[in-house]
Formats: structure tokens, sequence, C-alpha cells
């Protein structure tokens, strides 16, 4: 057995880091050109970026700042580096949103490693606490997330603007298989160069070891099938209407989820341009085919008890007030009642539980020490996994999901997830029952069994979850498959999709050494040559809601070189100067404000009306009147009233960048040619008596500002509104039953404090 070889460097820790001939020679390019590197999980890519920004601090001076998407993966990377790094462990340290920027920017000037979530780098970029001038590398973590409006592209963008030697890293496991999408990302992030290796690389092979691959096939018992027929059977009336309404011209056409999807698309595009009743028929039909496919697709891969939670979740959305219609409409159709008496019946787990408690079982009889991770899709279905396996004495399993909290299921804090792996490393637990928030970037030790519950059509899903085994030692992976069911099609369309990706990454690296040499013959070597335009003192500021701080609109705003300082505002999404206050609202946002009493726009207006005297309410987006199923008078009646009662001006806006320019020009408008000065206004003091007593009327369910109004006038007083009965209430304009009966349900009804 030959020796390890480790790396020699005055800033990497002796007999730290093993010196792999693979991580050398990508490291070598990465420090000449802006580099993507590819390179499964598993094969050292924080390793590889720790050679360059050993190297480049040595030799350049100044930072390295390490992006990475989650809080977790900051704190992981943050202790790799200060593991390795011989640099003093408080040179390392790591910003998250946990940290306050004031304390950031101690941090950052003390710091030679910076670890960070590329948010927390954007919102102080934005708002000019800090700049890139000083970095000598980014790394670019998780990089297949550089596309659209993900914080990677405008910190990318920044960097060699702010920059005059810049050089980057960009690591990824599986940049997918989409070329328009791989230049995407080499584009956002100033590609120069691409270097990947595989598994089957010559100078891979000798660090990795075995993995085999094996395909486990159960067949769906009778209870099953009959359930999902009888599925399919409402699915096939629903597709049959659509096609007599002259929406779809076959009903084959909706046999994949993927054409369910496009013809919801279309069909609110057509809905949008001339509103008609078949349409609105169609779209509910839609929605109700892709609720039922979900049932499908539970009761083939997942099993009976996920199942029963999805009805229930249904069931829960078809009898709350103002619930789904299409929820209420699957209720009452015979077959899906049929299918439930089915579902409630059916006592039989699905064949797959029993099948992964047997390959447990067995791995764990031939080696007690063995780590298994059971991947699977759902957060029910890895309950259900972790407590039937529970009942196998050799196995100790865990749960193991992510942060977000949703209904009856509490997610894990990022303390909960490091213990849990730190447990599992120890052998405390054997088997980790885990969501897709282990599939990517954790530090999960290196396991000797991977097991799909269900195959995952993605490719990138599925490479991250191979790489969870075969490191260290020789590695086994299962993928469990239902016999006929989407379990298949799923798993050969992720193999194809790998495929392809790696036909294409051929392809695109071609393409970008063809350009390089292009831009050397030119004289060119680096790409900074195009993005060093000096920016022209701050003239316009802009006063903007931190909660606005993730929208595109701040992006493009601060691309025009406005003073943006972002405040967590009274009111007012943004400043423009002393009198005038916008409150922006996407289409989404402002139909969701008209039937959620807790978001209610009038109120809102009317403390931005308070606050400045030229208030401005701007909508952004299309769709208006296709997106809800709002009755379109209702959504004219709004905007009448918001322009008529409460005197707001309305703006409306095709997408974000329209936003940006209407700001900018209001802006402009205001503090050059007027000549007015920006201060910060609030909406929610200094009520007159007046408005105050409208307010309260207004506070109570289904009563806006116009019914208080109503009510006052007929009363005159809040005391005489309060002690009225219905029949009195009902004598005020406007005032129907059902708001009578909730005044007085309001204003009668003991107070519990629960």
């Amino acid at each position: 057995m030959s020796m390890v070889e480790y790396v020699s460097h005055p800033l990497i820790k002796r007999n730290k880091v093993e010196r792999r001939t693979y991580q050398v020679s990508i490291a070598a390019t990465a420090l000449k050109y802006n580099t993507l590197l590819i390179l499964p999980t598993g094969l050292g890519k924080t390793a590889v970026a720790l050679l360059v920004i050993a190297s480049r601090l040595m030799n350049k001076g100044g930072k390295a700042l390490v992006l990475s998407p989650t809080k977790p993966l900051v704190e992981q990377h943050a202790a790799f580096f200060r593991d390795n790094m011989n640099i003093g462990e408080d040179r390392v340290i790591a910003l998250t949103g946990e940290v306050s920027p004031e304390k950031r920017g101690e941090l950052w000037d003390n710091a030679s490693v910076v670890v960070a979530t590329p948010q927390i780098i954007e919102n102080d970029l934005l708002t000019g606490k800090l700049s890139l001038e000083e970095v000598t590398h980014i790394t670019f973590d998780e990089a297949h997330r550089a596309v659209g409006r993900y914080a990677y592209v405008f910190i990318a963008k920044k960097y060699m603007e702010q920059n005059k030697n810049p050089l980057i890293l960009a690591m990824t496991a599986s940049p997918g298989s989409n070329l328009d999408r791989i230049r995407e990302v080499c584009e956002n992030l100033f590609i120069e160069e691409i270097e990947g290796r595989t598994e089957m690389d010559e100078d891979v092979i000798p660090y990795i070891h075995y993995r085999h691959i094996e395909w486990v096939r159960v067949e769906l018992p009778q209870e099953y099938a009959r359930i999902r027929s009888l599925l399919e059977q409402f699915i096939s009336s629903r597709s049959s209407r659509l096609k007599k309404l002259g929406l779809v011209g076959s009903v084959k056409e909706l046999e994949s989820k993927r054409n369910v999807l496009l013809l919801q698309g279309k069909l609110q595009a057509m809905l949008s341009r001339n509103p008609s009743p078949s349409l609105y028929e169609g779209i509910s039909i839609v929605a109700e085919i892709m609720k039922v496919k979900h049932a499908v697709e539970l009761v083939e891969t997942q099993g009976i008890e996920a199942l029963k939670k999805y009805v229930e979740k249904l069931g829960a959305e078809a009898n709350s007030r103002g619930g789904s219609k299409a929820s209420r409409s699957i209720f009452k159709d015979t077959r899906f009642k049929k299918a439930v008496e089915e579902i409630y019946r059916c006592t039989t787990t699905h064949p797959k539980l029993k099948k992964l408690k047997e390959i447990v079982e067995e791995q764990i009889q031939a080696n007690p020490d063995s780590r298994i991770i059971v991947f699977t899709n759902y957060r029910d279905t890895a309950e259900v996994v972790t407590s039937f396996l529970k009942e196998n004495t050799l196995a100790n399993p865990v749960k193991f999901v992510g942060q977000t909290n949703r209904h009856n299921d509490k997610g894990m804090s990022q303390k909960q997830q490091v213990e849990t792996i730190a447990k599992f490393r120890g052998g405390e637990y054997n088997v980790l029952v885990a969501t897709s928030v282990a599939e990517e970037g954790l530090d999960i030790p290196s396991t000797d069994l991977v097991i799909f519950y269900e195959a995952v059509p993605s490719e990138i899903r599925a490479i991250q979850r191979k790489g969870r085994t075969g490191r260290k030692k020789v590695g086994k992976v299962v993928v469990l498959m239902g016999r006929g069911t989407r379990d298949e099609g799923y798993y050969w369309a992720s193999t194809s999709k790998e495929k392809k990706m790696y036909e294409q990454l051929d392809r695109i690296r071609h393409y970008m050494k063809n350009y390089l040499h292009m831009k050397r013959q030119e004289g060119q070597t680096n790409l900074d040559t195009f993005f060093m335009s000096k920016i022209p003192k701050e003239a316009i500021q802009i006063f903007v809601d931190f909660r606005e701080s993730k929208s595109g609109v701040v992006r493009k705003l601060h691309e025009k070189n406005i003073g943006l300082v972002m405040k967590q505002l009274d009111v007012a999404d943004y400043v423009l100067s002393d009198r005038v206050g916008v409150e922006r609202k996407t289409v989404e946002d402002f139909l969701e404000s008209l039937v959620n009493r807790q978001r209610d726009i009038f109120s809102q207006l009317i403390d931005l009306k308070r606050g400045y005297q030229k208030p401005i309410l701007l909508i952004e987006g299309d769709g208006l009147y296709s997106k809800r199923r709002i009755h379109p008078n209702a959504i004219r009646g709004a905007l009448a009233s918001i322009v008529i009662d409460l005197g707001v001006p309305i703006l409306f806006t095709k997408d974000q960048e329209e936003t940006a320019e209407v700001l900018y020009m209001i802006a402009r408008r205001e503090q050059e040619d007027k000549e007015r000065d920006v201060s910060l206004h609030s909406g929610k003091t200094s009520m007159s008596l007046k408005e105050q007593q409208e307010y309260v009327i207004s506070s109570i369910s289904n009563i806006g500002p116009i019914l208080a109004r109503n009510l006052l006038r007929h009363f005159k007083t809040i005391e005489k509104i309060v002690t009225a009965d219905k029949k009195e209430l009902e004598k005020v304009e406007k005032i129907g039953p059902k708001i009578a009966e909730r005044i007085r349900e309001v204003v009668s009804t003991p107070y519990e404090e629960k």
C-alpha cells in the first residue's frame, strides 16, 4: 500500500491535506483563469478551493471570499478552512444573517478568509457597507445556482467591476444537462475555462472506490392498483371535459405532468387576453387534474400513509372557508369518493418498506459498523420510514429534514442538523432517513449504502445522492422502484439526463476553449478589461424597505449608481422624496391583499396616504385578471376605490426592470428637477379623531373604509354602532345580513385569551 502524500504549502497545515494529482492540475488552471469546476460529490472540490486560495493569498495578499448558499454550508466550509489553513483560526470568519451589520463590518476588516451566504454580501454591497476591491479571490460554491436573479450573479458582476485583478472559482457537482443553463452560469460568473472530472478519468481512478448500483423492483399491491385505477378514471373524465371544451385536441396530451403544466400556462395567457366562462372552467379542471395526479404519484411511489395525509390536506382545503374550489369539486366526484373509501380501508404498507427493511438489516448484519442513508422526497415518508425501521432492533434510524416549518411538521434547526450528523458519524445512529436537504453540500460522512426510496427525475439530485457513498471505501447504491409506476420513468429520465449532461459539458468545454483561444489572440487574457468602468458619484438617493432587498428592482436601481438606504420602513416600500412614497405590489401580492384581511391593501394605502403627500401604488406584472379566481369586476371595483375613494394613483409596470426605471425617473424628477430632499415619514401616527374612528370600524373583518364611513354617517358614534342590533345595522347602505351578523359577533362575543 502506497504512502499518502500531503500538500506542502506555507499557508496549509502540515500533513492535513492529501495531495491528489487531479486536484493539483485543476488548481493550476484555476490560478490562471476564471474557472468552472465540475467534480462529483466526494472528490474534493473544497480542497481545490483551498489550494487556490492559499496560493492567491500568499502571492497577492488581500482576502478570499467563499460563498455558499446555506448557513450550515457556510459553517461547514469555515470549519474546514480553520482546520486546514495556517493563518490563525480567528482570521477565518463566517458571515450569515445571524451576524449584525455593525459586527459584519468589523469581522470583514480583520479577516483573511470570509465564508458567507450570498444574500448577506449582496445586501452589504447594495448599501455600500463593503467593497470587493481588496478581495483577491472569490469561490462560488454550488455554482449551478448562478442563474436568473440569484445573488451570485450580482456579486460576480460587482467583483469584476470593482477589482483590478479578479479571479473566480465556481464549483458544482452537477450543473445540469441544459446547455443554455450551463452557458448562462458561465456568462454570469465570467468563466474562461472549464475543468471537470468524472470517476472514470485516469487521474481520478486511484482515489475512488468501486460503487455498485442495484435496482430493486417491487410489485404494487392489488389494493393500491384499485385506488390508482379510480384516481385515473377521475383524471380521464376531467381530461375528456377539457376536450369537449375545445381546450385540448386529445386526452393523451395530458398524460404527462409537464404537458398539464404547459396547458395551465397556456389557458392563463388566453384568459388574460379574452376572459370567457370556458377558460375559467378549464383552469379549474386543470387544477383538479394536477392535484389528483399527485395523489396517483403518492400511491405508486410513497404508500398509503403519505396518501392519507395528502387526502386529509385536500379535505381541509375543500371544507375551509374561502378554500380551494378545485378541492371542493374533487370531493364531490363519485370516483374520488370511492377512492377515498378504498384508501381508508387499506391497511397494506407499500412493499418498498418491507424490501427496505430487508436491505438495511442485511447490510448491518454483514457489517455492524455500517452507515446508511435512505433518501426520500417527502417529509411524511421520511417519518413513516423512520418509524418502520425502528421496529428492526439492528437499525437505529433518525429523520433528517430541512429547517422550514410546515403544517403540523416542525423542521430541524441548524444546530439540530449539526448535532444529528455528528451522532450519525459517531455511530449513535446508523441510518439517516433524509429528504433533499442531505443531497447538496453538507458534510455528511461517507456511507456504505445509499438507498433511493424512490427514483428522482433530476440528474442533479441523482448525482448528489449517489455521491454520498464510495468515497473512502467500496459503496453501494440501491434504487427502489415500483414496477410499472412513475418510479421507473423517473429513473430512466435521470439516467438519460445525466448522460446528456456530460455530453453537453464536453460541447461547452470545447466552445469555451475556442473562445479563450480567440481572446488570447486578441491579447485579452482576462474578462476584467471589459468591466473596469468608473462609477459616477451618487446623485439620487432612495430609501428602500429592507424586505425589498431580494427583489430584482433593488439590483436594477443599484446598477444606476443610486444611493440606496436600506431600512425597515413604517410605511411604503420606496421613498423617493419628502413627499413621494411608493407601495410596490406584484400582481400576485395585490390579488392576495384583496382576499387576505391580514394583508389588506386599503389599510396599507391609508397609512401611506397619511405619511406622504404624494402616495403611489405600483402594480407589477401581468395576469391581473387571470392569476386568481377573483371576478374581474371585483378587481376593477378595488382599483376604482383606491383611485377615487382613497385618492391614490396607480402605476402599472410589466416587470422588475420597468419598475426600477419608473422609480428612478420619479426620484430623479423629485430630487433634481424639483430640488426636493428625501426624508422618512410615518403613516401610523398623528391620526385625526375622524381618521381614528374610521380606523376602529374598518378594522372589523369585511369592513373597509367605505363601509366604515357609511356606518359612522348613519350612527354618528362608535358607541351606537356597537350597541345596534342586526336589523338596525342592515338599514345602513351596503350593510347586508352577513356583514351585520359579523359586526354583532365581533362586538358581543366574550374575549377569550388562549
